[in-house]
């Protein structure tokens, strides 16, 4: 930052046509105004929105590209399922790691699922580079407003803070960059995991018991519908949500299974009273070789158990 206080860079939020809200922005030895400075309000996003609202994500539509421009679309990279599972005490959120553009594989082992403060997580799906723009904005929001107010959002504050930014990028998602979270967390008053999902306008809407987002999503929410069961121990809760992923890449081009060759598997986060935690490397690969190996046997998964009246 000090290489754009001392005029060495030109200021971040100074205008093209030089004139700025920072008093003398871009010039040599120029110092921001007091009002800058001083700005006190609880929002990163409003105080960027303020002063320089093209470095929000989607704000501003991409130029030179026609609304719906569908080779274009097709040649982004696109993030595609994540799954999340209320359990004991908790929640988990789980993603593949394949990453399309189009028909093709364009990366093998993205990361879709993230931390976003200590008591919650976000998975995303949607058009990639517009996605880790948005989380890296809401990771930033959730730790300001924390530092500016002394204690954290409630989840229900962070969860609409969330929908108000998915709603922001507007203007992008009219020209088919669409971006759609999934936000889990951990409600300390309740004492039990809350699952939020988005819709390109925004949200949030809360959702029971499981849900999963992307283009496996219809078929790994099929799957949970026969294995899960209220109250799961985390570990069950894991195993279901992987269980699910695996159904979504088997009947989903889009979607990555387990990838026992090159040793990728996936994501899997917990966020319970303890707070938010990723699973090693080596915890993913024992839950994806314990469905792996089971599938040799059993090639569409585990049956519900069927139970008859009386």
């Amino acid at each position: 930052m000090g290489s754009y206080l001392d005029g060495s860079q030109p200021a971040p939020f100074g205008r093209a046509d030089g004139d700025s809200r920072l008093r003398g922005a871009g010039g040599p030895g120029s110092k921001p105004s007091a009002g800058f400075m001083d700005r006190q309000g609880s929002s990163f996003a409003d105080f960027l929105a303020a002063y320089s609202p093209g470095l929000l994500p989607g704000r501003t539509p991409v130029p030179g590209i026609p609304a719906g421009d569908g080779q274009v679309l097709r040649d982004l990279p696109h993030a595609t399922t994540i799954v999340a599972a209320a359990c004991e005490h908790g929640v988990v959120l789980a993603g593949d790691r394949r990453a399309t553009s189009g028909s093709m594989i364009s990366k093998r082992d993205v990361d879709k699922v993230f931390r976003s403060d200590e008591y919650s997580a976000i998975g995303y799906s949607g058009t990639g580079s517009l996605g880790m723009d948005v989380i890296r904005a809401f990771q930033v929001e959730l730790e300001h407003y924390e530092k500016m107010e002394g204690r954290p959002l409630s989840l229900e504050g962070k969860a609409n803070r969330l929908a108000w930014m998915i709603r922001g990028n507007l203007p992008a998602a009219m020209q088919g960059f669409i971006v759609v979270p999934l936000f889990v967390g951990y409600d300390e008053d309740a004492d039990r995991g809350r699952i939020f999902s988005y819709d390109p306008l925004g949200g949030p809407y809360e959702e029971h018991r499981f849900y999963s987002i992307g283009s496996g999503s219809v078929f790994a929410r099929g799957s949970l519908k026969k294995l899960y069961a209220d109250d799961m121990p985390v570990r069950d809760a894991v195993l279901a949500c992987v269980q699910a992923l695996y159904d979504a890449a088997d009947d989903d081009s889009a979607t990555g299974g387990p990838d026992l060759t090159r040793r990728i598997f996936p994501v899997i986060a917990t966020v319970t009273a303890d707070g938010y935690r990723r699973l090693s490397e080596a915890e993913s690969e024992d839950y994806a070789e314990q469905v792996v190996q089971a599938r040799m046997s059993e090639p569409d998964g585990p049956s519900a158990p069927l139970r008859a009246a009386g």
